[in-house]
């Protein structure tokens, strides 16, 4: 590993590995969903997507116009959010239900949505799409994608070897010079995937409702994606400010691993991002902790999923001494080889499947365990049986056997991370992310140190009524079948809650073009979908187009 700290402040890590003529490439912004505030949660994500809209030389085919556009935009944009302040005020007094219904938008509003429209309509007629995606695959780049956590944000491709200077110039130019156009087209299209993510799917509007109870003080308490009132709240304002605060070099680390010569990737790499000026401010540190649980927590839900419990105990963060320990007792809970799988699924037979997982971010931990209720079993008994299995873990040392395999496995799986270069780069993204790349390096003999003692440390110390946040999921009533739509009796059943989600989004919509542009959206991904997958878009084309029939109706 090369480490190197530029003058204005990106801490590049280089990886030499001619074994492949390709160099898996990144860079790594240490801001996440824990950075933000609340009134602008969902931001952090947000740049995950507007780093993709290009330059003043990628993107568009006047840069001109495209920034006079995106000017004049931002104007009428002020006017409505003084309009929705109106709508909100009135909300609280009573006279409207919903203020963010069309329904209830006031005559100015509607009358400055139509400017903004049009402006949406001339811009789009100058954008060149995806063009910085096209200028990557002409050069033979592939896997270009993003991500977007807790504690960071990441940016990653594979290019040629012989294309390293291509992503020097690429990259350093949208840190440089990026242009957020389309700013509020895309904020529509993050909270559309919100819908999807969180309230189309069975358990997603409770396991939202489950995180905000477990993290009471901490950022952690919000989602990455945002809340729903959030999202639409943004604005571009709001977008420069977070930008100039936390994509600033001394807050970002760029990686590359691959077919590379530090002599002359160096040069390259300083020539293209020394260009880019140090952050006027350091970024702020997260300060609120999370405090002390004295009590347990519980949450008890209806919904149209199989019977389960989810529980999470307050643990430690990263590299912390005692989340080796507790990485070493998820794998010995974990999968069929485990202790919840044998003890629940095969042995009592309360289950049909468990699941244990220790995450260690970088301001906080937890430790999850679950489980789904075998038929004619409850949630209580599949409770039950999992504090059986921990409570062993307090009272008897777990023998040097099974501890060992489970170290071999750990072992096993490091090896199989550092075989190829993207994989590295995931790693090394991940733990720069958490708080320190040197922990690919540091975490295994850690790993291979943790004692019997230890565990049974942990699970006395973390693993406690008081810590936890338990949530029991039973069947909601009426959801066993789909008599009353012939359409939904060709879908499996675990595509049932989420189409009727959707389903009841489609009824609410009253806006023609949002329905043709969802609708597009299908129809494109019909193509490569699976024929399960196609099955359901095709009930959901149907779906959309009668309701677009009937708007047109009426």
């Amino acid at each position: 590993m090369i480490e190197k700290i530029l003058p204005n402040g990106f801490r590049v890590l280089l990886v030499e590995r001619p074994d492949e003529p390709t160099i898996a490439a990144g860079f790594l912004v240490r801001v996440g969903s824990a950075n933000e505030r609340p009134g602008i949660t969902g931001i952090a994500h947000l740049f995950e997507h507007m780093m993709f809209k290009g330059t003043p030389t990628l993107g568009t085919r006047d840069a001109y116009r495209d920034r006079q556009i995106i000017d004049e935009q931002e104007k009428v944009r002020d006017l409505m959010r003084a309009e929705e302040r109106t709508m909100r005020a009135a909300w609280r007094r009573g006279e409207i239900e919903d203020p963010t219904k069309p329904e209830n938008a006031t005559p100015r509003y509607r009358e400055l949505e139509a400017q903004f429209k049009k402006l949406i309509e001339e811009q789009r007629g100058l954008l060149v799409k995806n063009e910085f995606d096209k200028v990557y695959t002409a050069a033979g780049g592939s896997g270009m994608n993003a991500f977007t956590y807790y504690d960071m944000t990441g940016y990653f491709i594979n290019v040629p070897a012989n294309k390293l200077e291509l992503w020097c110039w690429m990259e350093s130019e949208r840190l440089l010079r990026p242009v957020f156009r389309e700013f509020y087209a895309e904020r529509d299209v993050v909270f559309e995937e919100r819908r999807m993510r969180t309230e189309s799917t069975p358990l997603g509007k409770f396991e939202e409702t489950l995180l905000s109870m477990f993290w009471e003080a901490h950022p952690y308490h919000w989602p990455v994606i945002g809340w729903a009132s959030d999202i639409p709240a943004i604005s571009k304002r709001d977008a420069d400010s977070f930008y100039a605060t936390y994509y600033a070099p001394q807050n970002i680390t760029l990686m590359l691993v691959g077919d590379l010569k530090a002599d002359t990737a160096v040069p390259l790499i300083e020539r293209y991002f020394n260009r880019i000026p140090t952050g006027e401010q350091s970024p702020p540190e997260v300060i609120t902790w999370e405090p002390k649980q004295n009590a347990e927590k519980r949450m008890n839900a209806e919904a149209e999923a199989n019977p389960q419990v989810d529980i999470l105990f307050h643990t430690v963060p990263f590299t912390h001494r005692d989340s080796y320990a507790l990485q070493v007792l998820e794998q010995l809970l974990e999968k069929r080889t485990g202790r919840l799988y044998k003890g629940l699924v095969m042995g009592r037979e309360v289950a049909t499947q468990t699941y244990a997982n220790a995450e260690h971010r970088k301001w906080a931990g937890l430790f999850n365990v679950g489980g789904e209720a075998r038929d004619g079993k409850t949630p209580a008994e599949v409770e039950s049986a999992l504090y059986e299995e921990l409570e062993r873990f307090k009272t008897e040392l777990v023998p040097a056997e099974e501890l060992q395999k489970v170290k071999n496995n750990f072992a096993a799986a490091e090896y199989r991370k550092l075989t190829s270069n993207f994989p590295i780069l995931y790693q090394l993204l991940f733990n720069e992310g958490f708080g320190d790349w040197r922990e690919i390096n540091a975490g295994g003999p850690k790993i291979q140190a943790v004692a019997a003692e230890d565990v049974q440390r942990v699970a006395k110390t973390y693993l406690t009524r008081e810590n936890r946040t338990v949530a029991t999921y039973t069947r909601k009533a009426g959801t066993g079948a789909a008599a009353a739509d012939p359409d939904l009796a060709e879908l499996a059943p675990e595509q049932l809650p989420v189409m009727r989600q959707m389903m009841a989004a489609i009824e609410k919509e009253t806006d023609l073009a949002k329905l043709k542009e969802f609708l597009g959206r299908i129809e494109a991904q019909s193509a490569n979908a699976d024929p399960k997958r196609q099955q359901f878009q095709r009930i959901v084309k149907k779906k959309i187009e009668a309701r677009m029939a009937a708007l047109a109706a009426q």
